[in-house]
This record gives C-alpha cells, sequence and structure tokens, in this order.
C-alpha cells in the first residue's frame, strides 16, 4: 500500500496566527517579487511591497523585524547577509545588510494558498471547446511524428504540453461542475423563483453539453488510436528533446519528465480509450444524464407545490392540532373516521359456507367471522372464475418482425456500398441516387460539418455506430453541386467527400484482408 505524501509541520501556520494578516501579507510581497524576477529584497524593500500589495495596516519596525523572523524560522524565507554593499552608519548596516528570499518551501506555501483562493472563487463547466481543442492538438501530434524532421520536437514539445492542460483542465472543471451540482440537487431552503430559474438553467445548460459527445468521444478515440500507432514512447522521447530540460547536478531530469508524461498520457487513456472498462467519458455523460432527470423531477416537484394552496404537511399539522383539541376520546374517534374513511368493514353481500346452523336472529358479535379474499381486501372486487383466454400465436408476427429487419438491414447496407467513395471526390460525383440513399448521404455530411475543421481545413465524423467515417474538404473553385433524386434535386457546394468503412466495421475488415 502507497503511503500518502506528507506536507513539512508548519507550512501553512503564517495564515493561522494571530498575525496571519501581516504574514500573509509578506509572502504576497515576496511572491509579487518572484514575478518580477527580484531574487531577494531587502527589510525596506518589504516595507514598500507591502502598500503595493495592498497592506496598508501600520507596521513598526520591529513587528515587521519579528514577522520576517517568524517566517525565516518556519523555514519560507531565507536570510543572507549582503556584504557588497556599502553602509554610511551601522543602523543602515543594520537595516540594509540583511536579504531575504522565498525558499522552495516558501514557494510551495505561497502557491498553495493562492491555489485554495482560487478553488474557492471558481467554478466547475463542462465545455466542449475543451473536447475539441483535445481532438485538434492529437490530430497534430499525429501529422508532427509523421514528420521525421529534428527541428519539429519544439513543436511536438508544446503540442504536447498543450494537450495536457486541455487534460488537466477537463478533469479539474468536471470535479467542480459534479460537486456544484451534487449540492444544487441538495439545495433546500432558498428562494423558490431563484432555485426554480437556476435549476432550469443548469438542465438547459446539460442537455447542451450531452448533444454530440458520443460524436466528440468518438472522435477523440480515433485520433488517440491514431497517435498511438506511431508509438508513445517515440512520442515521449521527441517532445523530450524538444523540451530542452536545463541539466540539474546529482540527478538526471530526463528520467522524472518521461515518467509524468507517461502518467499523464495514461490518464487521457482512462479518459476516452482504456484497456478495460468504461471510459471516464461515458462516465460524465451517465452522471449527466441522471442529473438532468434529477433535476426535472425537482423541478416537477417544486411547480406542483406552487399549485396546491397548502402542502401536505402543513395539512397534516392543522389536522394534529384537531386532533389535540378534540373534547373526547369518541370525538377523536369520529375525526379519524372522517378524515381516513377507515372503518370496521361490512361485508354484507357474503355467506356462510354452511348457513343453516346458525340462527337467522343472531347478531354480527354471535356468529363466527367470515373468509374474506385477498383480491376483495385490496381492489373491492370478488373473485369471478371463467374461462381461460388462448395464447396468441406470435410465431407469424416475429417472423415478419424479423424479416423486416433484415430487409432495413440489407437496403442500409447497400445504401452504405453506393456511398463509399474509395478516395476523394466531387459531391457532384453522385449525380443521380436514391431518395433513402440521399438521405443517409446528406446525414453524413451534416455530421462532417458540425465537427471542427482540421490544420487543412478538412471535417471528419463518424456514424454513431462508429462503421462510416466521412472526411469532407471544401472546394476551392465555387462550384456548385446538384444531385438529383426521383422527388427532386439538391444542390450545394460541390464540396470533396471521401466516405469509407472503419477498420472496426466487418466491410471495413473485409477491405483490409483483401488488401
Amino acid at each position: 500500500m502507497t503511503a500518502l505524501p506528507r506536507l513539512p509541520e508548519g507550512m501553512f501556520s503564517f495564515t493561522t496566527t494571530d498575525r496571519a494578516d501581516v504574514h500573509t501579507a509578506v509572502m504576497y510581497a515576496f511572491g509579487e517579487a518572484n514575478e518580477r524576477l527580484e531574487t531577494s529584497l531587502a527589510f525596506d524593500q518589504v516595507r514598500e511591497r507591502l502598500r503595493a500589495v495592498g497592506f496598508y495596516a501600520p507596521v513598526d519596525d520591529d513587528g515587521l523585524t519579528r514577522t520576517l523572523a517568524q517566517l525565516v524560522k518556519w523555514k519560507l524565507l531565507d536570510v543572507v547577509q549582503n556584504h557588497a554593499g556599502s553602509y554610511a552608519t551601522a543602523e543602515e548596516y543594520e537595516r540594509k545588510n540583511l536579504q531575504y528570499s522565498l525558499t522552495r518551501r516558501g514557494e510551495a506555501a505561497f502557491a498553495g494558498v493562492q491555489h485554495a483562493l482560487a478553488v474557492l472563487s471558481s467554478s466547475g463547466a463542462l465545455q466542449t471547446a475543451v473536447l475539441d481543442a483535445i481532438v485538434d492538438r492529437l490530430g497534430e501530434l499525429g501529422e508532427l511524428l509523421g514528420n521525421d524532421d529534428p527541428t519539429v520536437n519544439r513543436r511536438i514539445f508544446t503540442t504536447l504540453q498543450e494537450l495536457e492542460g486541455h487534460l488537466d483542465a477537463l478533469r479539474n472543471n468536471t470535479k467542480q461542475f459534479n460537486g456544484e451540482l451534487q449540492r444544487l440537487m441538495r439545495a433546500e431552503g432558498a428562494d423558490l423563483t431563484t432555485f426554480n430559474e437556476v435549476k432550469s438553467a443548469t438542465v438547459a445548460y446539460l442537455q447542451e453539453f450531452v448533444t454530440n459527445l458520443d460524436v466528440r468521444a468518438d472522435t477523440i478515440r480515433v485520433a488517440l488510436g491514431e497517435v498511438e500507432e506511431r508509438g508513445v514512447s517515440v512520442l515521449h522521447r521527441r517532445a523530450l528533446d524538444g523540451a530542452e530540460l536545463p541539466p540539474v547536478q546529482g540527478t538526471d531530469p530526463a528520467a522524472a519528465w518521461l515518467s509524468a508524461r507517461a502518467v499523464k498520457w495514461e490518464g487521457l487513456r482512462l479518459w476516452f480509450r482504456p484497456e478495460d472498462g468504461t471510459p471516464r467519458v461515458r462516465q460524465l455523460h451517465d452522471v449527466a444524464r441522471r442529473a438532468i432527470v434529477s433535476l426535472l423531477q425537482v423541478l416537477d416537484r417544486i411547480t406542483e407545490s406552487r399549485r396546491r394552496s397548502s402542502s401536505a404537511a402543513a395539512d397534516f399539522r392543522v389536522l394534529a392540532r384537531w386532533f389535540a383539541n378534540a373534547p373526547s376520546d369518541d370525538d377523536a374517534h369520529r375525526l379519524w373516521g372522517t378524515a381516513f374513511g377507515l372503518a370496521s368493514a361490512r361485508h354484507a353481500h357474503l355467506a356462510h359456507a354452511d348457513a343453516e346452523p346458525i340462527p337467522t336472529g343472531a347478531g354480527w358479535q354471535e356468529t363466527p367471522s367470515v373468509q374474506v379474499s385477498a383480491l376483495l381486501r385490496t381492489s373491492g372486487r370478488t373473485e369471478r372464475m371463467g374461462r381461460t383466454g388462448g395464447v396468441r400465436d406470435v410465431q407469424a408476427l416475429r417472423a415478419e418482425r424479423k424479416e423486416r429487419a433484415r430487409r432495413e438491414r440489407a437496403e442500409m447496407e447497400a445504401a452504405w456500398q453506393r456511398l463509399a467513395t474509395g478516395g476523394p471526390i466531387r459531391l457532384s460525383s453522385f449525380a443521380r441516387l436514391e431518395h433513402d440513399t440521399l438521405k443517409r448521404l446528406l446525414d453524413l455530411l451534416g455530421r462532417a460539418l458540425a465537427a471542427r475543421p482540421g490544420s487543412d481545413g478538412g471535417r471528419r465524423a463518424l456514424t454513431t455506430d462508429g462503421r462510416i467515417e466521412v472526411l469532407l474538404r471544401p472546394a476551392r473553385d465555387g462550384r456548385t453541386a446538384v444531385l438529383r433524386t426521383p422527388r427532386g434535386r439538391f444542390s450545394g457546394p460541390d464540396y470533396l467527400v471521401d466516405i469509407r468503412f472503419t477498420a472496426a466495421s466487418p466491410a471495413g475488415s473485409r477491405e483490409a484482408a483483401g488488401a
């Protein structure tokens, strides 16, 4: 079992003391100095930077000296003597001789505070633009790996860094949004009008996100597979060459860098193309769907509660007060019977199996009980025995439906075979098509036009089952294509169209075997 990492003791103590405001302001002053590439600050420079970071409370010299000494004690600051300076007086020597700078531990503590404040003030989001950006970066990496020129290694490094940044943004935003979504569904006591508006907007937001999410996920999966076919190790080695890491004394930074890249890539595969199990993007899809259903149910309950003049809880509270104020037990029993309609059963129409021994003048309490069937107790009706209905023979219906499904499948396969181009062709090359075949062609063109264009201007899309891939490129000459069907004609831009079966489809497997 791997031990959890532990933070150094006292690393964030500067935020919890009674002088936390001064300590934090000094840390911010050194953080701003780091941003300006100033490695150290003297005593007077620290005082000046306090005002620059927005701390205007009065601090005397002794108080600031104690603050700096405490930060040095916590190992957040490092202090050295500046022997190179010239000093006119002993007082000036004491003030300017010491130079303070952030230690590595101090940089980590300051970054942790900034990250915590950023998380508290930020909100998660489900952004389809991030998914499109991941597709673009994977496509660029695939093209760059096809070029053996060492000069492109820098571009491989920057593109890989952008890809990892997009993945981190997707993961962090998704975690934050999911947490906010769960808190929203548990929210109680808020203003009903505002509550209704927020949940309605959230439902619309989720519905927009899940639209075409499967298509985007399949596109990323295909692009990820193309990069992995060229070799992930090759990608990382070339990116390492383009990273131009500085030398570190005593250790080789390349091993740690490659290990970090491998972890990032494995995270990308878990999201979109795991070796086993369900991709996390599919889990995100399921969470969004369930959230939509839950939010709609909550909205229905809110709407229903607004229609009621009073809630069920209020009705029961009023009834409880009536019971509490009832003058006697008999009055409480009458109130019970009136409110709930519950009383002893009177099945006067039922008779005993052998009624002769029972006197006709006997009262209800003097006669034995009668068996009451479960159907009469639950539905108020007695059993009526009749003929059992005939079982319908569905063999013919099954055969008809099976034949119809086979015929529709064959028609669809024939349409895909007629639309397969075998390479890029003009849209006008189809000339004349059957009406159903044209509908399938327009569906493919619509999917391609909904995808983001690549670096070469081409648009790539897959069918929902991933069997057919279409690549669409714009026509540079501005020609118009006219397609004729028995019901009329269709005209539009004369795109370059490439429709083919993927390797995962049966037709694609046969083509690969034939090749």
